[in-house]
């Protein structure tokens, strides 16, 4: 065995609470090097009475692990555990003090999960693993009130700059919910609707107050009303990294200077605020001078955001914030705002912007989850610009899949394109093939699955501004097949719980090879998701345990039945298929 590959810690990803009484344990092996991994696990003071080897299965792979994952169920909320790997005739355990070559006698030095305590627990509400979100970006979905149009509006529909606007509302949303009800949405989150200057209300000027623009705070109040009454939750955006530069504050500090009582909200390295050479002498978003940094570190700063995450929960009754920028935001006050919003509303979702490995943010005192970029990333891979193949595209998920715990995983915000990437539509050449594929992954992949408003109906558009087109409302230029495709897909993941919460293994993922199939799996359920990314036709085999029928899952009639074990499905290019087992 390769010793130098195996890893564990008693913490983070590799040993955590799933819930109240369950511990999951796991461990990473060399890819293919131990053939057998059990953990040897109980309550330190009843070890001779309580403990016992409990065999690992692989969770997930990538191109150099194996990752092992074991469920305990402690009996006194205790457990403490070491591991035994066997390949062949060789066999080893390793607790915390090392390796060994013979069965430790007692339990001293073996890892350790100390205590179960329930505040510890990274508990993302129940309800997001179910829900399918909408991303909308407000100024660009309907314009459903003329009469606060900004003065220097233009015709809907016209080229995207990024400084114009085209009126889009609050009542526009209202008027349209729908078309989200007949596709089957059940949560929506919006971009900025904070008070501000520009058309993406990322720079606020006053986060009590829904930007005129977009109609009042009563408005949203109706929207979020109208939203709850046919099941759909509400996610606002906090911008709490930066402000605007028509904040209040931040106005007095460039009037006042350090004079200023608000000049310790702001990071300032050098009086007077000035931009030199393109860089602002205060901290801000990127090197944006009218994107002041805040200081969360400030009490009054602290009390003014927290004030404010309080308010659109209790008073509005939203469901939840997407925190924007939020690996700059110091841990302390994520802390702090996850005390806040979870006082006022348990099933509040938090959801962070972070691109990259977010365990730190995971750990049931910050968020509940982040946006999946990895994931965008790995699919879009896959299916648009050919980088993985099927071994690849299963490595990188694999190891994603490893890097947090499972009801993170359940719970992430997993997106194909928004409002900062261009759309799914034209990252895939226009190809509405390549683009059902990408979002069949989407749909069958752990995860709260999200759409950015207009995918539905065929949109396009480049990289920021064109991807923020106004929303297309002319049935007569709006995809249907796709949307009906997007609506069955949406029915699929609402009707399989395997899909939502169960297993996922790949048994067919080989390199230089663009197929892929997909097991989802749980007590009840199985599930087979077939995709041929490439462009010609392709046939898949299946060996499976028992000879059970087959059918399509996504709205068909036809029945599949395995011949000698194995289940065959030729597939067209660019083609799927999703087989729900009789």
């Amino acid at each position: 065995m390769t010793i130098e590959a195996v890893y564990h810690r008693p913490k983070l990803n590799w040993a955590y609470a799933y819930d109240g009484k369950t511990v999951h344990l796991r461990i990473r092996t060399k890819r293919g090097d131990v053939k057998k991994v059990l953990a040897l696990a109980g309550d330190k003071y009843a070890w001779e009475r309580t403990s016992e080897y409990i065999e690992m299965t692989i969770l997930t792979s990538d191109a150099l692990f194996d990752y092992w994952e074991v469920a305990i169920q402690p009996p006194f909320r205790r457990l403490r555990y070491g591991f035994k790997l066997q390949s062949g005739k060789e066999q080893l355990w390793l607790t915390e003090q090392g390796f060994h070559s013979k069965e430790p006698i007692d339990s001293s030095g073996m890892f350790e999960y100390p205590f179960l305590n329930p505040a510890d627990i990274l508990t993302p509400p129940a309800w997001v693993k179910d829900a399918v979100f909408y991303q909308i970006f407000p100024e660009r979905f309907a314009n459903g009130d003329p009469s606060i149009d900004p003065e220097n509006v233009e015709p809907w529909g016209g080229k995207p700059t990024p400084t114009n606007f085209f009126g889009g509302d609050l009542l526009g949303v209202i008027q349209h919910l729908d078309h989200l009800t007949q596709l089957g949405i059940t949560a929506i989150y919006f971009t900025p609707l904070f008070e501000a200057t520009t058309n993406h209300k990322y720079d606020t000027r006053d986060y009590l107050k829904v930007d005129p623009q977009f109609g009042t705070n009563e408005t949203l109040k109706q929207l979020v009303d109208e939203c709850h009454k046919r099941g759909i939750r509400v996610l606002l955006d906090a911008v709490f990294n930066h402000c605007g530069k028509t904040f209040p504050p931040f106005v007095d500090v460039m009037e006042k200077g350090a004079a200023s009582p608000y000049a310790d909200w702001f990071h300032v390295r050098e009086w007077p605020l000035r931009v030199e050479d393109g860089i602002p002498t205060y901290e801000t978003f990127a090197f944006e001078p009218i994107m002041p940094k805040l200081n969360t570190e400030n009490a009054e700063v602290k009390a003014y955001l927290l004030e404010v995450a309080e308010f659109w929960i209790k008073d509005i009754g939203i469901d939840g914030w997407r925190l924007d920028v939020a690996n700059e935001v110091d841990h302390r006050f994520w802390r702090m705002f996850h005390d806040k919003v979870k006082n006022v509303n348990p099933e509040a979702y938090i959801l962070g912007e972070i691109w990259h490995d977010s365990m730190m943010w995971l750990q049931g005192d910050q968020f509940d989850a982040v946006m999946n970029y990895p994931f965008t990333t790995a699919v879009l891979d896959f299916v648009t610009t050919g980088k993985l193949d099927g071994e690849g595209f299963a490595h990188a998920v694999g190891s994603q899949l490893a890097s947090y715990p499972q009801q993170a995983n359940e719970a992430a915000f997993n997106l194909l394109g928004s409002h900062d990437t261009p759309r799914l539509l034209t990252q895939c050449g226009e190809d509405k093939r390549r683009m059902k594929l990408a979002a069949l992954l989407q749909f069958a992949f752990p995860g709260t699955p999200c759409i950015y408003y207009g995918d539905e109906v065929g949109m396009s558009g480049g990289g920021d501004p064109d991807c923020r087109r106004c929303m297309e409302w002319d049935a007569s230029l709006q995809d249907r097949d796709l949307f009906e495709f997007y609506r069955k897909l949406i029915a699929l993941r609402k009707s399989s719980e395997a899909l939502r919460t169960g297993a996922l293994r790949f048994l067919h993922a080989k390199p230089g090879d663009a197929r892929l199939v997909l097991e989802r799996v749980n007590e009840n359920e199985h599930l087979l998701i077939f995709v041929n990314a490439s462009r010609r036709s392709a046939q898949l085999s299946v060996k499976l345990g028992s000879e059970r029928s087959w059918r399509d899952a996504l709205g068909g009639s036809g029945l599949a039945a395995p011949v000698g074990g194995k289940l065959q499905v030729k597939l067209p290019p660019f083609g799927y298929a999703v087989l729900r087992a009789e």
